[in-house]
């Protein structure tokens, strides 16, 4: 059965005259008859009773009826959909981003904006560290990321946008001498000890910290590792060490904690929008643009 048979049985249906469905249909009158006598012969019952006055449904044509037409609106709603989808506008977008993403203004306004523009499109959120997101992205499972990987190597299958750079933040006890000099530099933080993300974690910052301090001479004193920014700030207002965060953690308020600039260039971290270097099609591209334009307005 096709959906040609549908459309001409709904056709005749309505009109109740082979003749007029014929010319609504745009066919030839015997073309239209033998397709609804084949329709008949593979459904097994006689979906009419006609004779040379008159065309009636019989009681399986009235059934039959209520039931193509729901498959006919069925077939328009999938070519809609389908249409929505290749322009962009439906289908679901699945959304990566790193622990410090949300607290980064522009993470709201990329997402608002994308909701107002397009609205049939469903996105769904994940909070992955940037290494495992980089390999989601690989992996096809993830369509964009928002990721900050420092000096990590990106693979050669993800594309990347840079979105904004942002400073590097000293989080520190609020008693710490540190908190009371007027200018910090990385080289001051030799003999500090330190709270980190777990090497395994895949956070870009874990990486920038050693090399940071390699560059200024010195190996950091690792003395406590936390998979949550909010637990590292907590540890550090414990006074178990103090640590390094991108500046949107500031925004989390901590009794004990004070957060200051570092000096050195090298203190900054960027925000990058990943997606696979092939492609994602017009969901993907339509939340890049948008999310460039976002930056640039920033």
């Amino acid at each position: 059965m096709e959906l040609r048979h549908l459309r001409y049985f709904v056709a005749v249906a309505e009109e109740l005259s082979f003749t007029r469905a014929a010319a609504r249909l745009h066919i030839g009158q015997p073309p239209l008859s033998q397709q609804i006598q084949a329709l008949e012969h593979e459904i097994g019952a006689r979906l009419f009773e006609r004779n040379k006055r008159r065309v009636l449904l019989t009681e399986a044509g009235r059934l039959f009826l209520a039931d193509a037409r729901r498959m006919l609106a069925l077939s328009e709603q999938a070519k809609e959909t389908a249409r929505r989808a290749h322009l962009g506008e439906a289908g679901e977008l699945r959304v990566g981003f790193t622990f410090s993403t949300p607290f980064t203004p522009l993470f709201a306004q990329v997402v608002r904006r994308y909701r107002q523009q397009y609205p049939g499109v469903l996105l769904t959120f994940h909070e992955i560290a940037t290494k495992p997101q980089l390999a989601k992205i690989e992996a096809r499972e993830l369509d964009v990321g928002f990721v900050r990987p420092g000096p990590m190597p990106l693979p050669d299958t993800v594309a990347v946008t840079l979105l904004r750079h942002d400073p590097l933040r000293l989080v520190l006890p609020a008693d710490s001498p540190l908190a009371r000099k007027k200018t910090i530099a990385v080289k001051d933080l030799a003999g500090q000890a330190f709270v980190v993300f777990p090497k395994g974690a895949g956070t870009g910052i874990y990486h920038q910290i050693f090399d940071m301090c390699r560059a200024a001479g010195f190996a950091p004193d690792i003395a406590m590792e936390a998979g949550e920014p909010s637990t590292i700030i907590g540890l550090v207002g414990a006074g178990c060490g103090i640590s390094v965060l991108p500046s949107s953690f500031e925004g989390i308020h901590m009794e004990g904690v004070v957060y200051r600039p570092l000096a050195d260039p090298a203190a900054t971290t960027s925000m990058l929008l990943a997606r696979h270097a092939d492609g994602g099609g017009p969901l993907v591209d339509a939340f890049v643009a948008i999310a460039q334009a976002a930056s640039q307005s920033a």
